[in-house]
């Protein structure tokens, strides 16, 4: 148990600069009607798969498909290739309507608006696509030539004018917050000397801040809340991009920084060393032990609560060796409520025990009538491993060079745990990803300015 916890970060070799997997060739792209089996889309060429994006005057794409194409999409084609090819579509529909009486000149409006929802889906949903030059450009492109269908009122102006200012302000939000965490990133030189000057009679202890483990857990699904409500889903998506080659089997160059991922990942591993720190620092047996005690009710708190994450890293802390090898403390502490929470994370079987709690956590969460019961927050290193090795037993493309859409359907960023929809606090941002409604829950916490 102690040597299997996923302790160590994972994300070296997954997002590493070189490629790791392995692709089918380029068998070319043929324009050719998708596959369906059993009324489901389960495989298609590139181009028919976008043709199928596009809406036309008597045809909107399923919210279901848009999500999950532009998802998937951009391990086989770059965001602004696909608005390109986007673009092309809409003037080649544009032309057909463009005939000059009324008829069509109101099929005209009704196509325009339908592209003008697409296009407000796209942003808001993934608005880091829209990042560099080349995308903004391809957007404002196919904004110009839509609002030509609608001269004569203002209306469709002012809604795509509304939507650029929505992404500009979303692209904004998101720079700064990535700027924040780099600079936690930086190295803090004079650190050693800070803690070497600071008195060890000021220095205070877990229980003197908080001393409630349900307080505590609650505290720590904030944290949790916070951090990945920062989460994109095209960011998870880097891990694919990694896998698979572009471009000549060349992976991708200008893939997001993967500020996210690393800083949620490392706030795993911080978790479990202060279990640990706090622990190994008590002097005395007797406050050891109910420090370990402590712990255990706090990991059962975050269990109840649905928050898996957290339990996971106390119980990895605890499992440290500095922390293991305190027999006489153990041999005191109540051992009867840790050994259910091992239980349940139980590494045999892939985590047999954990998924089957947390299957029984997301059927909860559907029946909630409180935003805390909606919570369930999975382990987040064992969710990247699922989306890793899917992929690494799955191939994107069938051996006919179409694109196996069906494995982009069953994809964990959708459906692993429970398809749902979570709030962005910077701009409109929705998609399909934990159960977790950040804004609900937290006026429900007790903030603290010490955890």
């Amino acid at each position: 148990m102690r040597e299997t916890m996923p302790q160590t970060p994972i994300f070296s070799s997954m997002l590493g600069s070189s490629c790791s997997g392995q692709v089918q060739p380029d068998m070319g792209e043929r324009c050719v009607d998708p596959v369906y089996q059993d009324g489901n889309l389960v495989s298609g060429s590139l181009e028919a798969l976008i043709e199928r994006l596009v809406p036309t005057m008597d045809y909107y794409p399923d919210r279901t498909y848009i999500f999950t194409f532009l998802l998937s999409s951009r391990v086989f084609i770059h965001p602004h290739e696909l608005l390109a090819k986007v673009g092309q579509i809409c003037i080649k529909q544009k032309q057909q309507l463009e005939v000059g009486t009324e008829a069509e000149k109101a099929k005209l409006k009704s196509f325009a608006a339908k592209i003008i929802q697409l296009l407000k889906e796209w942003t808001e949903t993934f608005p880091y696509d829209f990042q560099d030059e080349k995308s903004m450009k391809e957007l404002k492109e196919i904004a110009h030539r839509i609002t030509q269908c609608d001269e004569e009122n203002g209306t469709v102006k002012k809604i795509i004018s509304q939507m650029t200012q929505n992404l500009l302000m979303a692209l904004s939000a998101r720079s700064q917050y990535q700027e924040i965490r780099e600079k936690f990133r930086q190295p803090v030189t004079d650190k050693g000397t800070i803690l070497k000057t600071k008195p060890q009679s000021t220095q205070k202890d877990i229980l003197s801040v908080c001393c409630d483990p349900l307080i505590l857990a609650q505290q720590l699904t904030y944290i949790e809340l916070e951090r990945v409500s920062n989460i994109y889903p095209e960011d998870l998506m880097q891990i694919v991009s990694h896998m698979d080659s572009l471009d000549n089997h060349k992976c991708r160059s200008d893939v997001t920084k993967t500020y996210n991922l690393e800083a949620y990942d490392n706030w795993f591993n911080c978790l479990s060393m202060l279990v640990a720190t706090e622990i190994c620092r008590v002097v005395k047996k007797k406050q050891r032990t109910r420090m370990v005690e402590f712990f255990i009710d706090v990991a059962r708190e975050c269990f109840n609560i649905g928050n898996f994450n957290s339990m996971m890293a106390i119980i990895s802390g605890m499992n440290l060796s500095p922390v293991a090898r305190l027999k006489k403390t153990w041999s005191k502490v109540k051992t009867a409520k840790f050994d259910v929470l091992e239980h349940h994370m139980d590494p045999s079987s892939n985590f047999c025990n954990y998924r089957t709690a947390l299957q029984g956590a997301a059927q909860r969460s559907q029946g909630a009538h409180s935003s805390r019961e909606k919570i369930v927050i999975p382990v987040f290193n064992l969710f990247i491993k699922d989306i890793y090795f899917l992929h690494k037993i799955h191939t994107n493309r069938l051996p006919n060079g179409q694109i196996n859409f069906k494995l982009c359907s069953l994809h964990p960023l959708k459906v692993k745990v429970q398809k749902t929809t979570w709030k962005k606090t910077a701009g409109k941002h929705s998609g399909q990803l934990f159960l977790i409604e950040p804004e609900k829950f937290g006026s429900d916490l007790q903030t603290s300015k010490h955890i």
